[in-house]
């Protein structure tokens, strides 16, 4: 029997993605303590050690990043294999609506579609835009199978997976007078035009976490469906704009606009997929939320880890 085992590279590259022994365990579904067990175990057998203890985050040596770098590749195929079993065994036809809270998700999020109508050619896929109505709702009651929102609401029966955390900012002109500001106060949005997604204020970013509790309003709100159309307004001076940082990198890269943060610490949020806790086992759902968790660390810029 080898050695090395799916379980240990399962370990390994939940140590990598949690950075801790104590997160990484309840990512395996292991005490700490079983956890240490499993791994000083198959470092005796190895002969060597794979990390070095009581780093944060995690340090691994020449032979654990030898071992994820084994792990990249066989979990894929593993992945991909047992998959393509469940596919055997369960049917391939089925139906997946999805409603997104995001406009500027489409851009990480097509690829993973794309991937999802290769694998899963037989199950009805639909995505719409949730800006019309209220989806968590909807897919609490069966009409939606799937939400990527950045707003959780406490609902019976409906799961909420963390795909990574965002810095909202606010984008200026290059030659806005607040562009000289290290990072910006609610006060001084008192007197802006902000450009916005046509939503409601209380499901935006900068409304909830950083004007609102402040009791400051910008001095008109405009409304764009298009991120292309709001960094030309804001490049032209017509007005500011608040979108997740990765979002914003093609225009920064190009030098449209430049972004400042929302208060000295930023203002952070999580993204996530919300999901009916009776699909959480569903064969394409569960391939599609892996796809979509790879695919976004993949193309975006600025995220991190959501259990940091």
């Amino acid at each position: 029997m080898s050695i090395i085992e799916v379980r240990h590279l399962k370990t390994l590259t939940a140590l990598r993605e949690t950075g801790s022994l104590v997160e990484a365990a309840e990512r395996v579904h292991l005490t700490q303590s079983a956890l240490s067990h499993q791994l000083k175990d198959l470092e005796e057998k190895l002969g060597c050690s794979l990390f070095i203890r009581k780093t944060k985050p995690v340090r691994f040596t020449s032979a654990g990043l030898r071992l994820l770098q084994l792990a990249d590749d066989v979990l894929v195929s593993f992945r991909s294999a047992q998959r393509d079993i469940q596919r055997f065994a369960e049917g391939e036809s089925g139906r997946l609506h999805i409603a997104i809270e995001c406009h500027s998700c489409y851009e990480w999020l097509m690829p993973t579609i794309d991937h999802f109508r290769e694998h899963w050619p037989d199950v009805e896929l639909d995505l719409s835009n949730a800006f019309s109505f209220m989806p968590l709702p909807a897919l609490a009651r069966g009409d939606l199978d799937l939400v990527v929102t950045s707003d959780p609401q406490d609902l019976p029966n409906i799961e909420y997976i963390p795909l990574f955390q965002y810095e909202s900012l606010v984008a200026l002109s290059r030659h806005h007078v607040l562009a000289k500001k290290e990072f910006l106060e609610p006060q001084d949005l008192s007197d802006e035009t902000l450009i916005t997604y046509p939503v409601e204020t209380e499901r935006l970013d900068i409304f909830k976490h950083f004007l609102d509790p402040a009791g400051i309003a910008p001095a008109k709100i405009r409304h764009s469906e298009l991120t292309l159309m709001m960094m030309q307004l804001v490049a032209s001076g017509r007005g500011v704009s608040c979108l997740p940082n990765w979002a914003l990198t093609e225009y920064t890269n190009r030098q449209y606009v430049i972004t400042k943060s929302l208060g000295e610490e930023g203002v952070w949020c999580k993204l996530y997929l919300a999901i009916r806790k009776d699909q959480l086992d569903n064969a394409y759902m569960e391939d599609l939320v892996s796809t979509a968790k790879k695919t976004c660390f993949k193309n975006l810029r600025g995220i991190l880890s959501p259990e940091l």
